[in-house]
């Protein structure tokens, strides 16, 4: 076995939520939770088929997301892996329940915007995701003015009231 580490390539601002699920059927129901929960919504998704054709399946409604997906997706090679971009202004938060009740969906690895690096497994059948690493190691520890900055941002940006 050998442990590769793949870097998510993407624009700083864009945000994606990798996963692993366990059937085809996951693209369309990605695709239909997507569009339902968020009308007007900008993803691409891609799905690593682990079986018969072994083929990224993908799906999405913005081009250059779809494509991030795809060539990230190929990258990671993992199967039954997928991995969803959302176009800038779009976030985890508001589609992250949804997509992890889908019935397929096994396991949710991260969902964020940050530098990511995913760690996969190879053996000679295949590659599997062991998981991430979500942007970087902390500097310290919160103190009031750190308290009071992350709930006036909270209140700024309207997820808190």
């Amino acid at each position: 076995m050998e442990i590769k580490t793949v870097k998510i390539e993407k624009p700083e601002a864009i945000n994606f939520i990798l996963g692993q699920s366990h059937f085809i059927k996951t693209v369309e129901d990605i695709h239909e939770a997507m569009v339902s929960g968020v009308p007007g919504i900008k993803f691409g998704l891609a799905f690593c088929e682990a079986s018969g054709d072994c083929l990224v399946r993908w799906s999405g409604t913005d081009e250059a997301m779809i494509d991030l997906a795809k060539k990230n997706a190929l990258a990671i090679g993992a199967g039954h892996s997928f991995i969803l971009f959302l176009g800038e202004g779009f976030y985890p938060i508001n589609v992250l329940n949804t997509i992890k009740m889908i019935p397929e969906v096994a396991r949710v690895f991260c969902a964020t915007a940050n530098p990511t690096e995913v760690m996969v497994a190879e053996t000679g059948q295949g590659r599997g995701i062991l998981g991430v690493v979500d942007g970087f190691p902390p500097k310290g520890v919160e103190e009031e003015t750190g308290i009071t900055w992350r709930k006036n941002f909270l209140r700024m940006i309207g997820y808190k009231f």
